[in-house]
């Protein structure tokens, strides 16, 4: 089957107002910055995104971010990112802050099928007992917090019962996908990548170099093309378009 799309914007318009998000990336690593673009130009809004991050000020999830278009994120961290902190602490943005570990087994189990599993991350904790702010009022009070998770013992040691995530939609970038939707990644963009395609219930794929079926090897394939619906082949200009988050160097 061809998945071939003939641009972005053909590859997201049908994403709805209110519709949830596994957007692929670390940072501002191998984010599908076209895909976050052709999305921010089609004017959904009302998102909720799952992402470890998202983004920077003006930047990947950034630009949607800015214009108001998320209502919800469930990530690891806030980042570089201040219009992210602003609407948190300001009450505009709910947010479910989640140990880096457990979002990604929460997207790789609800991409294999698995609704709930235990784990030792967070016991002890408001991760577990509850209390985290998700919300915040305008007046800096807590609108919405966190519920308590399960808890059980196994062996002597206490876990804490988390559920897997399945989203609407994901979008991803890959270094090479053939028509099919099988995927490779590259050194750091890997991360979250594969886990946020496994999530999506259609998944969309930007990649940077598109190649015919046969051209990748079994064994060189990170993602099999049964979790992706949708390719974006990208024009070379967009491939190396690649930002970084913090540049260090040398004095």
């Amino acid at each position: 089957m061809d998945k071939v799309c003939a641009s972005a914007a053909e590859a997201v318009a049908d994403i709805p107002d209110e519709a949830s998000l596994a957007v692929g990336g670390f940072g501002l690593s191998g984010i599908p910055d076209v895909l976050i673009q052709a999305l921010h130009a089609q004017g959904a809004t009302g998102l909720k995104v799952v992402s470890n991050n998202c983004g920077v000020d003006g930047r990947g999830l950034g630009v949607l971010l800015t214009d108001a278009r998320i209502a919800r994120v469930t990530g690891s961290y806030v980042g570089e990112n201040k219009e992210f902190a602003r609407q948190y602490l300001s009450g505009e943005l709910e947010v479910e802050l989640v140990p880096q570990g457990t979002l990604a087994e929460r997207l790789r189990a609800g991409g294999a099928g698995v609704p709930a599993f235990y784990t030792p991350a967070g016991v002890g904790t408001q991760v577990a007992r509850g209390g985290l702010p998700w919300r915040y009022s305008a007046d800096g009070t807590v609108a919405v917090a966190s519920p308590p998770k399960e808890t059980r013992d196994f062996a002597d040691r206490t876990y804490v019962l988390e559920h897997g995530i399945t989203t609407d939609f994901a979008l991803v970038r890959a270094w090479r996908g053939d028509r099919h939707g099988n995927l490779v990644f590259r050194k750091s963009a890997a991360n979250f990548n594969p886990l946020a395609a496994m999530a999506g219930r259609i998944t969309v794929a930007e990649v940077e170099e598109l190649v015919e079926p046969g051209a990748l090897s079994p064994d060189e394939i990170h993602l099999p093309g049964i979790f992706v619906q949708r390719i974006v082949p990208l024009t070379p200009a967009q491939a190396a378009d690649k930002q970084l988050e913090k540049r260090t160097v040398r004095a």
